[in-house]
């Protein structure tokens, strides 16, 4: 039964459920039967695909067969298939000598296959297409040759070199690791070697911190900037390293920054909702920030997570006659959900109920819940080449980098809020659709009239591009988009300086005539280097004359804070 916006969301106590989604770590068995039996039925019901499927098995057979039989020749016109771009698992010389190029090729050839008969079978549901498609390339991926001792030639001559070593001292690590429930022990120290920018703590409340940073500049504009991160990971995202925090950026072109740091919620927050996320949260910064500045308009950025909640606070204010936004910035953050990308294979009714089983008795979803998804949508990079690279080469110590570190330093979210979050957005799409209560009363994004910075980032397997540019449709505001290349994080970390950086960048009026992504990046102006500038830029043209800076009058405490430092 759907839960009514306006209702709390009460969780039924199922101890059942609940011990059976403890053993199967929070996975639905009825959403994996039913996407399953859908698949199977349907295949079977269309001969079509059947003989099409036994043409590709057939080719692909015969392709190998004639390749082995040259002797894996290494010229890769003769090769039966290519990996993907994006596939690093052979690209070490030693995958093009037999046996290993024929082990690397029949795999391949294999992958193809099931790709092939996991996708546009007749009649199947499109979210059961996708999942399907989804799990036969993770159980692929899991018996890729590149995974074994015996099949990977870089571990054979590793192993070869070290007389055994490797594999004894990666077996002593796993050992380590699974004790430890983690895949590394170094962290870097917050405060000291990550989330450096000077600041103070000058507004604390049971759900955040408010830092306020110190002025790098003599004058600043009057507009302070308040961001707002995701609740899912710690706030510093933006402001790792000196060379590459966007907090750091801002204050060294004028402008007086403040940050939101969510608290590490516990068992004790389970009842707090999307509701108090928003009042304690922007509401509560954006209350203080204009008091303590005297501020009539104020900038805002919402990165992920964080984007999604200040569009909520937007319309909101926009409902409500608040007129204090000077601007809003969405770094990587969706407002419409009807096409969330990857994370969507995740989430349906049965899941997402499963889910509430689980959080139910826990009162929050635990970081290696969360993260476990994340990881699956790069499995190749994030799970079987670390595995390989720790366990198997004996890579003893993986360099350890600001953007490692902080990925590592995972939070927990609270029952009642994520579970209204997944409802509402993913499976609903409540704000989108103008149906989301805040205060009891419908909020609109069309009501948001100020202007609206946009950033999408090419290869986010999170929050895609395409559905990030969504917003276009949703506010009646002038958009600049920016589509830059990286990934969910690494393309909003893209400083100045960054080798091999580039974005698109288009400001559609509110006036103009929509237009649909491709058309977009048809239209946009491609740069090289950083979209930093141009957001700044923007910025500026939005604020008044610069004045003075003011000093930082009230301190609770020295940045990063204390809530950044919670287990």
């Amino acid at each position: 039964m759907r839960q009514d916006a306006d209702k709390p969301l009460i969780f039924a106590k199922r101890p059942l459920r609940q011990s059976l989604a403890r053993m199967t770590g929070g996975s639905s068995p009825a959403s994996l039967l039913a996407m399953w039996t859908d698949w199977s039925v349907h295949l079977a019901m269309a001969p079509d695909k059947q003989l099409a499927l036994a043409q590709t098995a057939r080719d692909h057979w015969l392709g190998w067969m004639t390749y082995v039989m040259q002797g894996c020749p290494e010229h890769p016109d003769t090769l039966p298939i290519l990996p993907q771009k994006t596939d690093r698992r052979f690209r070490d010389e030693s995958w093009e000598k037999s046996p290993f190029a024929a082990l690397a090729q029949g795999f391949l050839l294999a992958e193809d296959f099931w790709d092939k008969a996991t996708t546009d079978v007749p009649g199947l549901d499109p979210a059961h297409d996708r999942a399907m498609t989804f799990v036969m390339r993770q159980l692929l991926d899991s018996v890729a040759p590149s995974n074994f001792v015996a099949t990977n030639p870089e571990v054979l001559a590793r192993t070869v070199q070290t007389g055994g070593a490797n594999l004894q001292h990666g077996f002593t690590r796993w050992l380590r690791d699974q004790q430890a429930k983690r895949q590394t022990t170094n962290t870097a120290r917050v405060g000291t070697d990550v989330a450096t920018t000077p600041g103070e703590v000058v507004f604390r409340n049971h759900l955040i911190e408010l830092i306020q940073y110190a002025p790098t500049t003599d004058m600043v504009y009057p507009e302070p900037i308040l961001i707002v991160p995701a609740w899912i990971m710690k706030y510093y995202i933006l402001d790792l390293s000196p060379a590459n925090s966007l907090v750091r950026y801002l204050t060294e072109n004028g402008f007086t920054v403040f940050m939101i740091s969510w608290r590490n919620p516990d068992s004790g927050d389970a009842a707090l909702g999307m509701q108090d996320y928003l009042d304690q949260g922007p509401r509560a910064a954006f209350d203080y920030i204009a008091a303590s500045t005297g501020a009539g308009k104020i900038h805002t950025a919402g990165y992920c997570l964080g984007g999604t909640l200040l569009s909520m606070t937007a319309a909101a204010m926009a409902r409500d006659g608040d007129d204090r936004l000077a601007s809003m910035t969405l770094l990587a953050a969706q407002t419409d959900f009807s096409e969330p990308g990857e994370l969507s294979l995740f989430i349906n009714e049965s899941q997402v109920s499963f889910l509430e089983d689980v959080m139910q008795a826990q009162g929050y979803l635990d970081a290696e819940q969360m993260m476990s998804a994340f990881q699956m949508m790069r499995s190749n990079d994030l799970i079987w080449s670390q595995m390989i690279r720790s366990y198997l080469l004996d890579d003893d110590e993986i360099p350890m980098n600001d953007l490692m570190a902080w990925n590592a330093d995972s939070t927990r979210m609270p029952a009642k809020m994520h579970a209204e979050y997944l409802r509402h957005m993913f499976l609903h799409n409540d704000l989108a659709g103008g149906r989301y209560s805040v205060d009891g009363h419908t909020v609109s994004l069309r009501d948001i009239r100020v202007p609206v910075f946009g950033v999408g980032t090419e290869t986010d397997h999170i929050a895609p591009w395409k559905s990030v540019f969504k917003i276009h449709n949703l506010c009646h505001a002038d958009v600049t988009f920016t589509l830059t290349n990286g990934g969910h994080n690494a393309g909003i970390l893209s400083e100045p300086g960054h080798k091999r950086r580039h974005f698109h960048i288009h400001t559609t009026r509110d006036a103009d005539k929509t237009m649909d992504p491709d058309d977009w990046v048809a239209t946009a102006t491609q740069q090289e280097g950083s979209w930093w500038p141009e957001w700044t830029a923007w910025l500026a043209g939005l604020s008044g004359v610069p004045a003075p800076a003011p000093k930082i009058t009230k301190s609770l405490a020295p940045a990063p804070g204390t809530y950044v430092m919670m287990e």
